[in-house]
C-alpha cells in the first residue's frame, strides 16, 4: 500500500479510521460513548483540527485537552493501551514511517500527559512496553 502524503485530507482520513476502531473496541467504547454520546461529528472536527495543528502547524484547535480529559470518569491503564495501540496501528498503515513516528511520539507524550493527570505516573509509556 502505498501511504498517504500529510495533508488536512490524509488527517481527516487518519482520525476517522482511528475512531471508527475506538468505536469498535469493547474496552474503548463504553468510555468513549460515554463521554460523546452520539454527538460524534463535532468531536472528529475537533480532533482533525487539533492534528493539523500539531503536524502541519494550522493553528486550527484551540482547547484544553488536559482538563477536557480530567472530566472523564473510569479511565484505566488499558484504555491507554487500547488507545495507543489503535492509533500506532492506524498510523503506521497510513502515513510513511517519518510521518507515523511523528504522529507517535506526540500520542505517546499526550498519553503520558493524561496519565500524570489520572494516576499520578506514567503507567504505560507505549504498547509494546505494556504487553
Amino acid at each position: 500500500m502505498s501511504h498517504l502524503p500529510l495533508t488536512p485530507a490524509s488527517i481527516a482520513t487518519l482520525v476517522h479510521e482511528f475512531y471508527d476502531e475506538v468505536r469498535a473496541d469493547t474496552v474503548l467504547q463504553p468510555v468513549f460513548d460515554a463521554a460523546i454520546g452520539d454527538n460524534w461529528t463535532p468531536h472528529l472536527q475537533r480532533m482533525v483540527d487539533f492534528w493539523c495543528t500539531v503536524m502541519l502547524g494550522k493553528r486550527a484547535f484551540q482547547g484544553n485537552v488536559f482538563g477536557k480529559h480530567m472530566l472523564l470518569n473510569g479511565v484505566t491503564p488499558e484504555h491507554f493501551i487500547r488507545w495507543l495501540t489503535l492509533f500506532e496501528a492506524s498510523s503506521t498503515r497510513l502515513f510513511n514511517p517519518t510521518d507515523a513516528n511523528e504522529f507517535k511520539t506526540v500520542a505517546r507524550r499526550i498519553a503520558a500527559s493524561l496519565q500524570y493527570g489520572f494516576f499520578g505516573e506514567v503507567k504505560v509509556a507505549s504498547p509494546k512496553e505494556a504487553t
